[in-house]
Formats: C-alpha cells, sequence, structure tokens
C-alpha cells in the first residue's frame, strides 16, 4: 500500500467500515441537510457534527496516514463533496496544494470516504499516476458555475490516456497526495454521489496566508502549536457547533483564495 501511494501519488480502495456503518453516517448528514439545507463544500464539518470526528478518527484510516507523514497527526479539514442525481457538478484536473497556503507538500495527505457507491456513472475521483513528482503546474481560474473547485482552478492540456478511475463502495476511502493530478465527472447515475474528503497535516505544517488557521490534533503529539485548535461537536447535532461551523467555513474560504 505504501509503496503504491509513494509511486502513484494515490491508494485505492481501503475498506474502513461496512456499507451499514456508511448508510447510518449518511443518514446522520442528510438528517442535518433537512435542518440547515445542503452541506456541500462546508468546511470543518466536525465542529458541528461529531460523527465526522468519529470516521475522521477510524484506526484503520489513521495508521494508513500515520506510515505516509507520521505519527503526530492533525486533521485540517473535513468537507462533504456531493453530486445530485442527474447533475452537471464536476470536478476539474487539479491539485490541493496549489491554494492552501502550506509551507511544505509533502507533510499531508487527503482521504476521500464514500457515504454512497463513487463509479464511473456517478462521477467518481480520476488520477493521474505519478504526476505527484512533478511539481506544481499552472492553474488557470474559471468561472465554470458548474465546477466545485473554490475558483474553478483547472490544469489544461492534461493528457488524460493515463488516467485512473477510483470507484468506491460505500464505506471505502482512496487517499492522495496534494500534487496529484485528480478529476471527477457529472454524476449520470439517480442516486447522490456523497464523499467525505478529509485532509490530515503533520503537526509542524505552517500556514503561510493566516494566523488564525486551525486544525484538529487526532494522534500523537502537537508539539509546535502553529494553528488553534478546533473544538469538536458534542453531538450528532450540535446546535452550538453550527456557529462554529459557520465562522470557520468563513475563515477557510477566505484563506483559500487569497493569493
Amino acid at each position: 500500500m505504501i509503496n503504491n501511494y509513494a509511486s502513484n501519488g494515490y491508494f485505492s480502495p481501503l475498506k474502513l467500515f461496512s456499507n451499514d456503518q456508511a448508510y447510518i453516517y449518511r443518514k446522520n448528514l442528510e438528517l442535518a441537510e433537512s435542518k440547515i439545507g445542503p452541506l456541500h463544500y462546508f468546511a470543518k464539518t466536525y465542529t458541528m457534527m461529531k460523527w465526522v470526528y468519529d470516521v475522521a478518527t477510524n484506526k484503520i484510516m489513521l495508521d494508513f496516514v500515520e506510515d505516509i507523514i507520521g505519527k503526530d497527526i492533525l486533521l485540517y479539514n473535513a468537507t462533504f463533496i456531493i453530486k445530485e442525481p442527474r447533475s452537471k457538478t464536476h470536478v476539474s484536473w487539479h491539485q490541493d496544494l496549489t491554494y492552501w497556503g502550506f509551507d511544505d507538500n509533502e507533510k499531508q495527505v487527503s482521504a476521500w470516504i464514500a457515504l454512497s457507491v463513487a463509479n464511473d456513472l456517478s462521477g467518481c475521483m480520476k488520477m493521474i499516476p505519478g504526476s505527484h513528482k512533478k511539481g506544481i503546474f499552472d492553474h488557470e481560474s474559471t468561472n465554470d458555475s458548474n465546477n466545485v473547485l473554490s475558483r474553478g482552478q483547472t490544469v489544461t492540456k492534461v493528457n488524460t490516456k493515463n488516467a485512473v478511475s477510483c470507484p468506491l463502495d460505500p464505506g471505502e476511502a482512496s487517499f492522495h497526495h496534494g500534487l496529484t493530478l485528480h478529476a471527477s465527472q457529472p454524476n449520470k447515475s439517480n442516486d447522490r454521489r456523497i464523499g467525505l474528503n478529509l485532509q490530515f497535516i503533520t503537526t509542524d505544517m505552517k500556514q503561510l496566508k493566516s494566523d488564525n488557521d486551525s486544525a484538529l490534533l487526532v494522534r500523537g503529539e502537537d508539539n509546535y502549536k502553529n494553528f488553534k485548535m478546533d473544538i469538536v461537536a458534542k453531538n450528532d447535532f450540535d446546535e452550538e457547533g453550527y456557529e462554529r461551523l459557520l465562522e470557520r467555513n468563513e475563515h477557510y474560504n477566505k484563506t483559500i483564495r487569497e493569493k
């Protein structure tokens, strides 16, 4: 697994929990949405829903993350990426680290966890193997309203002949490096394509764009204190946590939009 990740810039799939448990998590998400509206692309969702923190501290997942970046691990973000049935929503070819503002490109890994079926029909992720070894590509900002990304950031002229699909069943995860080129197509299925994207970083990582950024220690010790500590929700729908969610989401989006 580690060798495949190092060579290709991603690894998929890894089973974290059962289909039945994934269904329970999905229903928790949709119950929250019935109260406050869509939660697609909100940052730091563990500040309002404790079950997101439970997913983010899954031992199978953290063991793999530790093998990649070491034993002292911060959870930087937890974001739902949702494509509604028969929608045009897509994600263009990009690298995650382009706008995050971190001081190091190697001390992080992202996990993408399926809460519903993610396949070619529903618009699963596609990766370009080995692209993480080629540095940061030029990205162009676009005004495509169907593009999930904050700036519609796109790497043009990507050679997609070597692109690999990463289909996932509910409860499975894929992992990718922040410089790995990846994308996903629209959801042509009759069900929602629901993914939970988790971003893990080392405790010595620094944020260069903000003095007020936050994270959450999920394994080991934080001897650096470069980030303020997020507050985990008290339950699966924490009304006080909703205010924290809005505040942290606004800060996150402001940070990644800054040059």
